[in-house]
């Protein structure tokens, strides 16, 4: 008979597993019986930390959740942080754990890798966090996991399995019985915001990152209203190039004015984040008439008040409206879209519209491919105005939770998961630091990741924060490595390029014969010192 660490791998693999992320220990070794044959590819990242950012981009790729294994105690507490991003950003994350026996929970004898309480310290951010305290609990618990990752709202989801249960025998887990993801949309309610979109004169849809896979629903939707989209930060990619289509920030004024001058809002998919909607701390969001919000969580639905709230899957709904409405006239959306393309455009700073060409550099060269970003100042820049050519390609850490760190391990889990595209990894030479350990698992995997590292020579965008609220500059020049060494060092190509479209693209272009990583470093010397 199997033991219980053999029929989670098994039920893992049922739900549609194939990758997970993770570092065996002492706690965990249980966990990874079985896994070696079980078809299940397993990556080796060099911190949990990054294991969880692996998860994180993998999801963000596949649309299907990610998976890592991390040991009792530090394990689980280096994973907290990605586990924040993940809920942060509603991506679909299973981080499995070991914790000590049973009878030790909580008594603090000191046990190797202790804590008071960590299925406690999980719930902190975990959507559900369960300890499989016998057999019988082990199978529900995978279930309920997947099922909510399915069916909800995105976030991360913790099982941890104590040493004394994970030996246990356990008989065949049997098959999974999937349900229907989401029930369709009501005709009534379908009928009454058909109703007001058809009247109104001014409307407009804002796309959240609920929306990110709906290209086709939307375009379609917004052809028939004849209304503009503005997209948030993790909706960019869809509707490239449309005429209706806004890929630039809420948080810009020429953006919140048109929201504001709309008789008529939809919101697809979105929370109403203030590093969405409010980056410039004005306290407010933007005044919205006649609000309708879609969305698949009815906690979320309830932060913000709406003329009409509508609990339901972003896409089924607008699928259902696209379908239900008739052609408007088609009078002004398109020169409504391109007048706050070109008034936002035009509202970026000097240095900023040079990294938003610089963006576009990359995806002339790279097309389709998915840029992962961290907090870094082109990434900044990119949040305030891109349009990226790919649904779902353009994701980073630069919003919500906002941890350092996330570019390097997410970008390997995205390239895992999606083999066949190319993949971009766009860090600062600050936020790199954080996570430069990982670039030897993109080796070691041979992952074709293009890493561009934008060194300004420490957290330049801080700086410029602490020079404009008169505050001395302190602890924004942390001394970068030779990225070169580095490269070398994890046997990658490297170059070093200047801060110019010509001369990135040349180094964009791949090179004959060339296998793996590579690295590209980019030199910022204008950033105010």
């Amino acid at each position: 008979m199997p033991t219980l660490g053999e029929a989670m791998v098994e039920r893992l693999k049922a739900h549609g597993v194939e990758v997970v992320f993770g570092i065996p220990g002492v706690h965990t070794v249980e966990l990874y019986r079985g896994l070696a044959v079980s078809g299940i590819r397993h990556i080796t990242p060099r911190h949990e930390q990054g294991a969880g950012f692996m998860a994180d981009g993998y999801a963000r790729a596949s649309g299907k959740p990610g998976v890592a294994f991390v040991i009792t105690g530090p394990g689980l507490t280096n994973t907290l942080t990605p586990m924040a991003q993940a809920r942060a950003d509603s991506v679909p994350m299973l981080v499995v754990s070991g914790v000590n026996r049973t009878p030790t929970l909580g008594k603090g004898l000191g046990c190797l890798h202790e804590l008071p309480d960590q299925i406690g310290l999980s719930k902190t951010v975990s959507i559900t966090a369960q300890t499989v305290k016998s057999v019988e609990e082990l199978v529900p618990a995978i279930d309920a996991a997947f099922e909510a990752m399915r069916t909800e709202r995105g976030g991360p989801h913790h099982i941890e399995i104590p040493l004394d249960i994970a030996v246990l025998d356990h008989p065949k887990t049997g098959a999974v019985q999937v349900e229907p993801t989401h029930t369709p949309p009501k005709p009534d309610v379908v009928r009454d915001v058909v109703k007001r979109l058809s009247k109104a004169k001014r409307p407009i849809i804002l796309a959240g990152g609920g929306a990110k896979r709906l290209d086709a629903a939307i375009g379609y939707l917004a052809e028939k209203a004849d209304a503009p989209v503005v997209l948030t930060v993790n909706a960019r990619g869809i509707m490239h190039k449309h005429p209706l289509c806004i890929p630039a920030s809420a948080s810009l004024e020429s953006v919140r004015a048109e929201i504001e001058a709309a008789d008529c809002v939809l919101a697809l998919g979105t929370e109403f984040g203030p590093t969405d909607y409010d980056m410039y701390a004005t306290g407010s969001l933007p005044d919205m008439q006649g609000l309708i919000r879609v969305d698949i969580c009815a906690e979320q639905l309830a932060r913000h008040e709406a003329e009409l709230k509508v609990e339901a899957d972003a896409g089924l709904f607008a699928a259902a409206l696209a379908e239900a409405l008739d052609n408007k006239p088609i009078i002004d959306g398109a020169a409504r879209a391109k007048a706050v393309r070109d008034a936002a455009w035009a509202e970026l700073s000097d240095d900023y519209r040079l990294m938003a060409e610089l963006l576009s550099v990359v995806q002339r060269e790279l097309p389709a491919a998915l840029i992962v970003g961290d907090s870094t100042q082109p990434v900044y820049a990119g949040n305030l105005y891109f349009d990226h050519d790919m649904p779902g390609g353009w994701f980073n850490a630069a919003t919500g939770f906002g941890a350092l760190g996330y570019a390097i391990p997410a970008a390997i889990g995205a390239q895992v998961a999606m083999p066949e595209r190319q993949v971009v990894a766009l860090a600062g030479d600050g936020g790199a630091q954080f996570t430069l350990p990982e670039l030897m698992t993109a080796a070691q995997e041979e992952l074709p990741i293009t890493f561009i590292i934008w060194n300004n020579g420490g957290y330049g965008e801080i700086e410029l924060t602490m020079e404009r609220a008169d505050i001395d500059v302190v602890g924004c020049d942390p001394k970068p490595p030779l990225f070169k060494a580095v490269a070398e060092s994890c046997g990658m190509p490297f170059e070093r390029v200047d801060a110019k479209a010509e001369v990135l693209a040349k180094a964009l272009r791949p090179k004959r014969g060339a296998k793996g990583p590579r690295m590209i470093e980019i030199n910022a010397p204008f950033i105010a010192k």
